[in-house]
C-alpha cells in the first residue's frame, strides 16, 4: 500500500537518527576546519541550515542518548538559552585564552635589552 498511489514515484525526503546526525555534525566541523565544509555538504547531499539546526540542537543536549527512530524535536525556550550561554562563555575563554598569551609576549618584549637575546 505504502509503495502505491499518485505520488509514489516521488522520492522520499532522508531521516537521520540521532546518532547519524552526530557523526555527520562532527564529520562536517572536522572539514571545516581543514577547509573543506562545503565540499563535504555537497558530497553528502546536505545544507548548511541542516548544519546549523543539528548544532543547536547538538548543544541543547537533545541529540545524546536518543534512541534510533526516537523524535528528536526542537530545544525549548530554557534550553536554548542554556546552549546560548554556554557558547558565549567558551567564546569569552577563548578571548581571555588569546590576550593571556597577547600579555605573556608584551611581557617578554618589555623585559628583552634592546638588541639582546629574548629570555625565555
Amino acid at each position: 500500500m505504502a509503495t502505491e498511489g499518485p505520488r509514489s514515484d516521488r522520492p522520499r525526503r532522508r531521516s537521520f537518527p540521532a546518532a547519524e546526525k552526530l557523526r555527520l555534525l562532527a564529520e562536517y566541523e572536522q572539514a571545516v576546519a581543514d577547509g573543506d565544509g562545503n565540499g563535504y555538504l555537497r558530497r553528502n547531499g546536505l545544507y548548511s541550515s541542516l548544519m546549523s539546526e543539528w548544532r543547536r540542537a547538538r548543544d541543547a543536549g537533545l541529540l545524546q542518548g536518543k534512541k534510533p527512530g526516537q523524535s528528536v524535536g526542537h530545544p525549548s525556550g530554557e534550553q536554548a538559552e542554556i546552549a546560548r550561554l554556554r557558547r558565549q562563555l567558551e567564546l569569552a575563554n577563548r578571548k581571555i585564552a588569546r590576550t593571556e598569551a597577547a600579555l605573556d609576549i608584551m611581557g617578554k618584549v618589555l623585559r628583552c635589552p634592546v638588541g639582546g637575546p629574548v629570555p625565555g
